[in-house]
Protein backbone atom coordinates (compact mmCIF):
# COMPACT_ATOMS: atom_id res chain seq x y z
CA UNK A 1 0.00 0.00 0.00
CA UNK A 2 1.67 3.72 -1.66
CA UNK A 3 0.97 6.36 1.12
CA UNK A 4 1.55 9.84 -0.16
CA UNK A 5 0.95 13.02 1.47
CA UNK A 6 -1.06 16.17 0.00
CA UNK A 7 -2.22 19.50 0.74
CA UNK A 8 -4.95 21.56 -0.70
CA UNK A 9 -5.18 25.00 0.19
CA UNK A 10 -8.78 26.52 1.03
CA UNK A 11 -10.16 29.15 -0.90
CA UNK A 12 -11.31 31.13 2.43
CA UNK A 13 -10.28 30.29 5.96
CA UNK A 14 -13.17 27.59 7.28
CA UNK A 15 -14.50 28.11 11.15
CA UNK A 16 -15.06 24.85 12.79
CA UNK A 17 -15.65 23.66 16.38
CA UNK A 18 -11.80 22.65 16.68
CA UNK A 19 -10.79 25.96 15.27
CA UNK A 20 -9.89 28.06 12.10
CA UNK A 21 -8.28 25.95 9.27
CA UNK A 22 -6.55 27.20 5.76
CA UNK A 23 -6.24 24.01 4.58
CA UNK A 24 -6.60 20.17 4.13
CA UNK A 25 -3.82 18.18 4.61
CA UNK A 26 -4.42 14.04 4.09
CA UNK A 27 -2.90 10.97 1.93
CA UNK A 28 -3.59 9.78 -1.43
CA UNK A 29 -3.84 5.63 -0.56
CA UNK A 30 -2.87 3.51 -3.36
CA UNK A 31 -3.66 -0.65 -2.87
CA UNK A 32 -3.38 -3.49 -5.74
CA UNK A 33 -6.05 -6.34 -4.95
CA UNK A 34 -5.56 -9.09 -7.33
CA UNK A 35 -3.92 -7.40 -9.69
CA UNK A 36 -5.98 -3.85 -10.29
CA UNK A 37 -5.35 -0.58 -8.37
CA UNK A 38 -7.13 0.99 -6.74
CA UNK A 39 -7.03 5.14 -4.80
CA UNK A 40 -8.89 6.15 -2.19
CA UNK A 41 -8.19 9.74 0.27
CA UNK A 42 -7.91 9.64 4.12
CA UNK A 43 -8.21 13.49 4.73
CA UNK A 44 -8.58 13.69 9.14
CA UNK A 45 -10.82 16.41 10.22
CA UNK A 46 -10.14 17.93 13.40
CA UNK A 47 -13.05 17.15 15.97
CA UNK A 48 -14.10 14.42 14.04
CA UNK A 49 -11.08 12.14 13.16
CA UNK A 50 -8.06 11.39 14.64
CA UNK A 51 -4.91 13.62 14.17
CA UNK A 52 -3.06 13.71 10.66
CA UNK A 53 0.01 11.99 12.01
CA UNK A 54 -1.86 9.22 13.67
CA UNK A 55 -3.99 8.41 10.51
CA UNK A 56 -0.61 8.27 8.11
CA UNK A 57 1.18 5.82 11.36
CA UNK A 58 -2.42 3.45 11.02
CA UNK A 59 -1.99 3.32 6.92
CA UNK A 60 1.94 3.32 7.11
CA UNK A 61 1.50 0.06 9.42
CA UNK A 62 -0.71 -1.96 7.25
CA UNK A 63 0.52 -4.32 4.66
CA UNK A 64 -2.90 -5.93 3.48
CA UNK A 65 -5.46 -3.41 3.44
CA UNK A 66 -7.96 -6.08 2.57
CA UNK A 67 -7.29 -8.17 5.65
CA UNK A 68 -6.92 -4.57 7.72
CA UNK A 69 -10.17 -3.80 6.98
CA UNK A 70 -11.89 -6.96 7.98
CA UNK A 71 -9.98 -7.80 10.94
CA UNK A 72 -10.59 -3.72 13.05
CA UNK A 73 -7.29 -2.80 12.57
CA UNK A 74 -8.23 0.94 11.83
CA UNK A 75 -10.75 1.21 14.49
CA UNK A 76 -10.41 4.52 16.19
CA UNK A 77 -8.92 5.66 13.07
CA UNK A 78 -11.66 6.79 10.77
CA UNK A 79 -10.02 8.76 8.19
CA UNK A 80 -7.60 6.00 7.72
CA UNK A 81 -10.17 3.22 7.24
CA UNK A 82 -12.07 5.49 5.03
CA UNK A 83 -8.70 5.92 2.88
CA UNK A 84 -8.09 2.01 2.58
CA UNK A 85 -11.54 0.85 2.25
CA UNK A 86 -12.43 3.47 -0.41
CA UNK A 87 -8.96 2.33 -2.48
CA UNK A 88 -10.01 -1.40 -1.89
CA UNK A 89 -13.82 -0.48 -3.37
CA UNK A 90 -12.50 1.34 -6.30
CA UNK A 91 -9.95 -1.44 -7.18
CA UNK A 92 -13.05 -4.11 -6.88
CA UNK A 93 -15.32 -1.54 -8.65
CA UNK A 94 -12.76 -1.09 -11.39
CA UNK A 95 -12.32 -5.08 -11.40
CA UNK A 96 -15.91 -5.09 -12.03
CA UNK A 97 -16.10 -2.55 -14.66
CA UNK A 98 -18.42 -0.87 -12.76
CA UNK A 99 -19.05 2.81 -11.35
CA UNK A 100 -18.67 2.90 -7.93
CA UNK A 101 -22.43 3.61 -7.09
CA UNK A 102 -23.39 0.54 -9.04
CA UNK A 103 -20.56 -1.51 -7.52
CA UNK A 104 -22.21 -0.42 -3.92
CA UNK A 105 -25.61 -2.12 -5.03
CA UNK A 106 -26.97 1.36 -6.31
CA UNK A 107 -29.02 1.59 -10.03
CA UNK A 108 -28.18 0.32 -12.94
CA UNK A 109 -28.54 4.50 -13.64
CA UNK A 110 -27.79 7.61 -11.78
CA UNK A 111 -26.52 10.80 -13.59
CA UNK A 112 -26.97 13.23 -10.82
CA UNK A 113 -27.64 13.85 -7.02
CA UNK A 114 -29.29 17.03 -6.36
CA UNK A 115 -27.13 19.26 -3.65
CA UNK A 116 -27.51 21.98 -1.02
CA UNK A 117 -25.97 25.29 -0.72
CA UNK A 118 -24.40 26.48 2.38
CA UNK A 119 -25.02 30.01 3.32
CA UNK A 120 -22.58 31.10 6.13
CA UNK A 121 -23.55 33.29 9.53
CA UNK A 122 -23.61 36.42 7.51
CA UNK A 123 -25.57 39.54 8.36
CA UNK A 124 -29.76 39.46 7.63
CA UNK A 125 -29.07 41.04 4.26
CA UNK A 126 -25.72 39.17 3.57
CA UNK A 127 -27.46 36.03 4.34
CA UNK A 128 -30.62 36.60 2.23
CA UNK A 129 -28.18 37.87 -0.76
CA UNK A 130 -26.50 34.62 -0.89
CA UNK A 131 -29.39 32.28 -0.27
CA UNK A 132 -31.31 34.00 -3.40
CA UNK A 133 -28.24 33.62 -5.71
CA UNK A 134 -28.17 30.00 -4.63
CA UNK A 135 -31.72 29.44 -5.41
CA UNK A 136 -30.77 31.30 -8.75
CA UNK A 137 -28.14 28.91 -9.59
CA UNK A 138 -31.13 26.12 -9.12
CA UNK A 139 -29.58 24.42 -5.71
CA UNK A 140 -33.05 23.55 -4.30
CA UNK A 141 -32.67 23.83 -0.49
CA UNK A 142 -30.33 25.99 1.17
CA UNK A 143 -28.72 25.03 4.13
CA UNK A 144 -28.28 28.44 6.91
CA UNK A 145 -25.52 28.65 9.25
CA UNK A 146 -27.03 29.41 12.83
CA UNK A 147 -26.04 29.54 16.52
CA UNK A 148 -23.49 32.33 16.96
CA UNK A 149 -25.76 35.25 17.42
CA UNK A 150 -29.15 35.48 19.92
CA UNK A 151 -31.84 33.46 18.44
CA UNK A 152 -33.62 36.84 17.64
CA UNK A 153 -31.12 37.50 15.26
CA UNK A 154 -31.08 34.42 13.30
CA UNK A 155 -34.91 34.38 13.57
CA UNK A 156 -34.62 37.50 11.67
CA UNK A 157 -32.22 35.92 9.20
CA UNK A 158 -34.49 33.09 7.99
CA UNK A 159 -37.40 35.43 7.72
CA UNK A 160 -35.07 37.48 5.38
CA UNK A 161 -34.46 34.18 3.57
CA UNK A 162 -37.83 33.21 3.45
CA UNK A 163 -39.02 36.16 1.90
CA UNK A 164 -36.81 36.24 -0.95
CA UNK A 165 -36.68 32.95 -1.55
CA UNK A 166 -40.53 31.46 -0.64
CA UNK A 167 -40.17 28.19 -2.59
CA UNK A 168 -36.70 26.69 -0.96
CA UNK A 169 -35.70 23.82 1.07
CA UNK A 170 -34.37 25.70 3.80
CA UNK A 171 -32.43 24.00 6.83
CA UNK A 172 -30.36 25.41 9.41
CA UNK A 173 -26.83 24.24 10.93
CA UNK A 174 -26.76 24.86 14.59
CA UNK A 175 -23.43 22.89 15.20
CA UNK A 176 -23.81 22.07 18.83
CA UNK A 177 -24.10 25.68 20.20
CA UNK A 178 -27.30 25.70 22.31
CA UNK A 179 -28.87 24.59 25.52
CA UNK A 180 -31.90 22.68 25.47
CA UNK A 181 -33.96 25.90 26.60
CA UNK A 182 -32.10 28.24 23.73
CA UNK A 183 -32.87 24.95 21.37
CA UNK A 184 -36.79 24.60 21.95
CA UNK A 185 -36.65 28.45 21.63
CA UNK A 186 -34.84 28.35 18.32
CA UNK A 187 -36.51 25.72 17.26
CA UNK A 188 -40.35 26.77 17.67
CA UNK A 189 -39.29 30.51 16.07
CA UNK A 190 -37.51 28.34 13.18
CA UNK A 191 -40.98 26.34 12.49
CA UNK A 192 -42.79 29.96 11.65
CA UNK A 193 -40.26 30.17 8.69
CA UNK A 194 -40.85 25.94 6.92
CA UNK A 195 -37.43 25.08 7.92
CA UNK A 196 -37.24 21.73 7.09
CA UNK A 197 -34.62 20.57 10.23
CA UNK A 198 -32.02 21.05 11.99
CA UNK A 199 -29.05 19.95 12.38
CA UNK A 200 -27.15 19.11 15.93
CA UNK A 201 -28.88 21.77 17.69
CA UNK A 202 -27.41 20.61 20.88
CA UNK A 203 -23.84 19.24 21.66
CA UNK A 204 -23.29 15.65 20.55
CA UNK A 205 -23.59 13.61 23.88
CA UNK A 206 -27.23 15.55 24.12
CA UNK A 207 -29.05 12.03 23.04
CA UNK A 208 -32.03 12.70 25.42
CA UNK A 209 -32.33 16.47 24.94
CA UNK A 210 -32.25 15.97 21.04
CA UNK A 211 -35.23 13.04 21.48
CA UNK A 212 -37.33 16.02 23.59
CA UNK A 213 -36.50 18.38 20.85
CA UNK A 214 -38.74 16.52 18.15
CA UNK A 215 -41.64 17.57 20.06
CA UNK A 216 -41.39 20.74 17.46
CA UNK A 217 -42.45 21.32 14.34
CA UNK A 218 -39.01 21.45 12.85
CA UNK A 219 -36.88 17.91 11.74
CA UNK A 220 -34.18 17.47 14.20
CA UNK A 221 -30.50 16.47 12.47
CA UNK A 222 -27.87 14.41 14.34
CA UNK A 223 -24.32 15.32 12.40
CA UNK A 224 -21.84 15.17 15.26
CA UNK A 225 -23.90 13.14 17.73
CA UNK A 226 -24.33 10.55 14.69
CA UNK A 227 -20.73 10.26 14.62
CA UNK A 228 -20.24 9.83 18.53
CA UNK A 229 -22.87 7.49 19.30
CA UNK A 230 -23.44 5.33 15.99
CA UNK A 231 -26.98 4.63 14.66
CA UNK A 232 -28.11 2.31 16.77
CA UNK A 233 -27.94 4.11 20.07
CA UNK A 234 -29.68 7.27 18.03
CA UNK A 235 -32.20 5.11 17.02
CA UNK A 236 -32.80 3.29 20.03
CA UNK A 237 -32.56 7.09 21.89
CA UNK A 238 -35.16 8.64 19.15
CA UNK A 239 -33.19 10.90 18.83
CA UNK A 240 -33.17 12.24 15.09
CA UNK A 241 -35.64 12.34 12.60
CA UNK A 242 -32.57 12.78 10.21
CA UNK A 243 -28.66 11.56 10.43
CA UNK A 244 -26.03 13.25 8.33
CA UNK A 245 -23.72 10.70 6.82
CA UNK A 246 -19.96 11.93 6.62
CA UNK A 247 -18.46 9.33 5.26
CA UNK A 248 -14.74 10.62 6.53
CA UNK A 249 -15.43 10.98 9.70
CA UNK A 250 -17.87 7.61 10.00
CA UNK A 251 -15.08 5.41 8.60
CA UNK A 252 -15.44 4.91 5.15
CA UNK A 253 -18.28 4.89 2.24
CA UNK A 254 -18.91 1.38 2.97
CA UNK A 255 -19.65 2.17 6.58
CA UNK A 256 -21.84 5.10 6.26
CA UNK A 257 -24.03 3.64 3.26
CA UNK A 258 -24.36 0.81 5.74
CA UNK A 259 -25.67 3.68 8.35
CA UNK A 260 -27.42 5.25 5.79
CA UNK A 261 -29.90 1.95 4.84
CA UNK A 262 -29.62 1.63 8.45
CA UNK A 263 -31.58 4.87 9.11
CA UNK A 264 -33.56 4.61 6.42
CA UNK A 265 -35.03 0.75 7.37
CA UNK A 266 -35.91 2.84 10.61
CA UNK A 267 -37.75 5.53 9.29
CA UNK A 268 -35.15 8.18 8.87
CA UNK A 269 -33.93 10.54 6.38
CA UNK A 270 -30.80 10.28 5.59
CA UNK A 271 -27.83 12.77 3.92
CA UNK A 272 -24.49 12.40 2.59
CA UNK A 273 -22.27 14.96 2.99
CA UNK A 274 -18.34 15.65 3.09
CA UNK A 275 -15.94 17.19 5.37
CA UNK A 276 -14.40 19.42 2.42
CA UNK A 277 -12.35 16.67 1.19
CA UNK A 278 -10.20 16.22 -1.74
CA UNK A 279 -11.82 15.26 -4.99
CA UNK A 280 -11.43 11.43 -4.50
CA UNK A 281 -12.95 11.26 -1.00
CA UNK A 282 -15.49 13.87 -2.32
CA UNK A 283 -16.09 11.67 -5.53
CA UNK A 284 -16.57 8.34 -2.95
CA UNK A 285 -19.24 10.27 -1.13
CA UNK A 286 -21.28 11.23 -4.61
CA UNK A 287 -21.30 7.34 -5.57
CA UNK A 288 -22.45 6.90 -2.01
CA UNK A 289 -25.16 9.13 -2.23
CA UNK A 290 -26.26 7.99 -5.62
CA UNK A 291 -26.29 4.28 -4.59
CA UNK A 292 -28.86 5.03 -2.65
CA UNK A 293 -33.04 5.64 -3.67
CA UNK A 294 -34.70 8.37 -3.53
CA UNK A 295 -32.10 11.16 -1.40
CA UNK A 296 -32.80 14.28 -0.71
CA UNK A 297 -30.42 17.10 -1.59
CA UNK A 298 -27.12 16.70 -0.12
CA UNK A 299 -23.97 18.47 1.47
CA UNK A 300 -21.52 17.76 -1.70
CA UNK A 301 -21.19 20.93 -3.52
CA UNK A 302 -17.78 21.54 -1.52
CA UNK A 303 -15.13 21.51 -4.28
CA UNK A 304 -15.09 25.03 -4.78
CA UNK A 305 -14.02 25.18 -1.11
CA UNK A 306 -10.92 24.37 -1.96
CA UNK A 307 -8.00 26.57 -3.88
CA UNK A 308 -6.49 23.61 -5.64
CA UNK A 309 -7.56 19.85 -5.75
CA UNK A 310 -6.57 16.21 -6.75
CA UNK A 311 -8.29 15.76 -9.55
CA UNK A 312 -9.95 18.49 -12.21
CA UNK A 313 -13.53 18.33 -13.42
CA UNK A 314 -14.62 15.64 -10.92
CA UNK A 315 -18.53 15.59 -9.88
CA UNK A 316 -18.95 18.76 -11.16
CA UNK A 317 -22.01 20.42 -9.66
CA UNK A 318 -24.62 22.58 -12.15
CA UNK A 319 -27.90 23.91 -11.85
CA UNK A 320 -28.25 22.35 -7.96
CA UNK A 321 -27.05 18.74 -8.66
CA UNK A 322 -23.92 17.52 -8.86
CA UNK A 323 -22.71 14.73 -11.51
CA UNK A 324 -22.09 11.10 -10.66
CA UNK A 325 -18.97 9.73 -12.39
CA UNK A 326 -19.95 7.05 -15.10
CA UNK A 327 -16.39 5.68 -15.68
CA UNK A 328 -15.07 2.35 -14.13
CA UNK A 329 -14.46 2.65 -10.02
CA UNK A 330 -14.58 6.09 -8.35
CA UNK A 331 -12.95 8.25 -10.63
CA UNK A 332 -10.41 8.37 -13.22
CA UNK A 333 -6.40 6.69 -12.28
CA UNK A 334 -3.65 9.44 -12.66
Amino acid sequence: MNVERFSLPLTRPLSTAAGTIEERTGFLVRVTVDGTEGVGEATPFAGWTEPTTACRAALEAVADPAVALADGTFTDRPAARHGASLAVLDARARAAGQPLYRHLGGPSERGQVPVNATVGDGSESETATAAARAVDDGYPAVKVKVGARPVSADLDRLSAVRARCPNVELRADANGAWDRETAAAALSGFADHDVAFVEQPLPAAELTGHAALREADVGVALDEGLAEHGIDAVIDADAADVVVCKPMALGGVDVARDVAVRAREAGLGAVVTTTVDGAVARAGAVHLAASLPSLPACGLATGARLATDLRDAVAPVADGAVAVPQGKGNVPPR
